[in-house]
């Protein structure tokens, strides 16, 4: 039996008798007194995730968030969303995939969509293909005019674009560097949706896949390698199962985390993720859709209630830069001062009353730094903190992907789950991200004093899924077997997001080498319109590349790299590339040599970029080995600078 049954129903016998015990029969009726005692605990086995004792906190925080509700302000009441048909949510799929122009009036000029899927792997390019056939039924049903290309036509034509022109050195040089450790199964389709080729078997049996996450393999075709090698997929997830301790393994072209791309390759990576997040539900026989965001009448100021975005902008007049809701900063750092080793931190509730006042009362005069912080409690200012995340119009996982949050308990492995919680934590808004990040940091820190807080990670997960996961405006009325399957399933997404948020944050490597494909193809692009440009203007073509090859590195001999440093004293140092050399030795050389403002510059001020060639900007980790990379990049400029806020 899965592990999700298994803790369902743990979890409806321990609720039965927790309702027997203090007179309650479902969670939506007001529990007529505050709970004394706690239900008969037995730990059955080592996991502290999933306890009764947690539970309690679970079906606590439901009722504390029920009354909290009675409460809230004009404006925010629950509305009924109504279901978009397959087609519409694909058709949105195909927008934010960066593939509209495969439908609609667009279709006639599908360039632009060749070039994007000659970079997919078989499995992503099955997932595109059969939104767009969903999308062509839905529109004929429609007797809507739109002409839908057949996604295989379009592969045909990308297949005869690549025997024209197969030689391209920087293109082979990706794919090199990703055969090294990926076999066959991570190339570009080539229009191979039909094929039959046998995909290359990984076993998953070795000690080192029990621990590693593979990031050069597409996750998805990761999965079908598992299905192909093993038929019976065994490692199924059981209620006593803890979590186990994963690891990134070293890349030596560096790890690339979200932020150190340039927008327009993050716009790539997260059109790449989307695909591949629903490529690694069709392989896993599961439904993924996504939510159409709710449109809500909400004030445009002030600070509980109000959309993120909306609230950046106000605080971003206050503090230029700001990331994360100053209030939001504000209530973590007063839960902070009051000691994180307070036992029940998060659980035990501050008084609604208090509260409610506290919320008028910021509302006033937060931004005018009259508010009296010390007068906060710390359990107010945890309540205010859980409250602020409930209040929010949209969820702070967002709408359009709450669902495939809550879905993802359903993946049948922790890395399958591991996989695709990084997925999504790539396709969601800078805002949401960044105020997800501090959160999740926070709460670490919480269970790092677990011993004295009473708060393991699974009791914080407890206490904050609801928080997270509960969207008050749709307005959703729900069973008890329902909420029974919410707690279990969120309160482990929970805790796999507070467990595993450092490799959360890091864009995997196939992903980045996927946009490096797609830049050197639409450079290809630029290239033979330019030519034909030229020869209209009657240039001599021969004379031009010459002249254009000359100037882009006669002067820097094989196997030395110059690297720019604009903002320091010492504008450019040409470097010998070895074996050894490192990120960060290019750094500390350049520091070490600087003097005056300069050289007050510590490590974590400035960083080394690789600019150009086939990626747009990428920040570099300290522990990037120069000359894998030049290979990887060879036209690449190097430059040292520091990271924009």
């Amino acid at each position: 039996m899965p592990g999700a049954e298994l803790l369902f129903f743990k979890m409806v016998g321990c609720h039965k008798a927790y309702c027997r015990r203090y007179g309650q029969h479902t969670l939506n009726q007001e529990s007529s007194s505050k709970v004394s005692e706690r239900p008969p605990f037995d730990r059955s086995s080592s996991q502290d995730s999933l306890d009764e004792v947690s539970m309690e906190a679970y079906w606590t925080e439901l009722e504390n968030i029920k009354r909290s509700n009675e409460n809230r302000q004009e404006g925010q009441e629950a509305i009924v969303v109504k279901e978009p048909d397959e087609g519409e949510l694909e058709e949105e799929w195909l927008k934010e995939a960066g593939l509209s122009n495969l439908f609609g009036e667009s279709i006639d000029d599908p360039q632009e969509s060749i070039l994007f899927l000659s970079t997919l792997t078989r499995t992503q390019a099955a997932a595109v293909q059969k939104r767009v056939e969903t999308v062509s039924q839905t529109l004929r049903k429609k007797n809507k005019q739109h002409h839908i290309r057949d996604v295989r036509d379009i592969f045909a034509q990308q297949r005869e674009a690549q025997e024209k022109s197969p030689d391209d050195s920087d293109l082979r040089s990706v794919r090199t560097n990703e055969d090294k450790g990926q076999g066959k199964d991570d190339q570009p389709s080539s229009g191979a949706v039909d094929s039959k080729e046998q995909i290359s078997r990984v076993p998953e049996d070795t000690p080192a896949s029990e621990t590693d996450i593979n990031l050069e393999v597409s996750f998805a075709e990761q999965a079908v390698n598992q299905k192909e090698f093993s038929k019976e997929r065994t490692q199924k997830i059981s209620g006593n199962d803890s979590l186990p301790s994963f690891r990134l393994p070293k890349d030596k072209t560096g790890t690339t985390r979200i932020g150190d791309l340039a927008p327009q390759d993050m716009k790539k990576v997260c059109s790449l993720s989307l695909i591949e997040l629903t490529a690694l539900y069709d392989v896993l026989g599961l439904e993924f859709k996504q939510q159409k965001a709710v449109k809500i009448k909400t004030r445009d100021s002030g600070l509980f209630g109000i959309p993120l975005t909306i609230l950046l902008e106000q605080d971003q007049r206050k503090v230029p830069g700001t990331r994360i809701p100053l209030i939001f900063q504000k209530l973590i750092s007063r839960i902070e001062e009051g000691s994180l080793e307070t036992e029940g931190l998060l659980r035990i509730p501050g008084a609604a009353m208090r509260i409610k006042n506290l919320c008028q009362e910021l509302e006033a005069k937060f931004y005018e730094g009259t508010f009296n912080w010390e007068s906060v409690k710390q359990h107010d200012a945890a309540s205010l903190l859980k409250l602020f995340l409930r209040e929010l119009p949209q969820p702070l996982l967002s709408m359009e992907y709450l669902k495939a949050f809550q879905a993802v308990q359903n993946l049948p492995t922790r890395k399958e789950q591991l996989q695709a919680l990084n997925l999504l934590v790539i396709l969601l808004p800078d805002a949401n991200r960044d105020t997800l990040k501090a959160l999740l940091e926070f709460l670490q820190r919480v269970i790092d004093n677990k011993e004295k807080n009473k708060m393991t990670a699974g009791n914080v997960a407890m206490v904050m899924a609801p928080n997270l996961f509960m969207c008050h405006t749709l307005g959703l009325k729900s069973s008890d077997q329902r909420e029974f399957e919410m707690a279990v399933g969120t309160a482990n997404v929970m805790h796999l997001l507070i467990r595993y948020q450092k490799i959360l944050w890091t864009i995997p490597k196939f992903i980045v080498n996927q946009v490096r494909k797609q830049n050197i193809e639409n450079q290809k692009k630029e290239r033979k319109a330019m030519k034909k440009l030229l020869k209209k203007m009657a240039y001599d073509r021969e004379k031009h590349e010459k002249q254009d090859k000359t100037a882009n590195g006669a002067d820097v001999p094989q196997g030395v790299i110059r690297v720019q440093a604009p903002h320091l004293s010492k504008v450019s140092m040409a470097i010998q590339l070895t074996e050894e050399l490192k990120a960060s030795d290019v750094l500390a050389r350049f520091l070490s040599q600087e003097s005056g403002v300069a050289q007050t510059l510590k490590k974590g001020e400035v960083f080394l970029y690789e600019i150009g060639g086939n990626i747009g900007e990428r920040c570099l980790d300290d522990n990037t080995h120069m000359k894998d990379l030049y290979q990887l990049n060879p036209n690449a400029e190097w430059v040292i600078k520091s990271k924009p806020v």
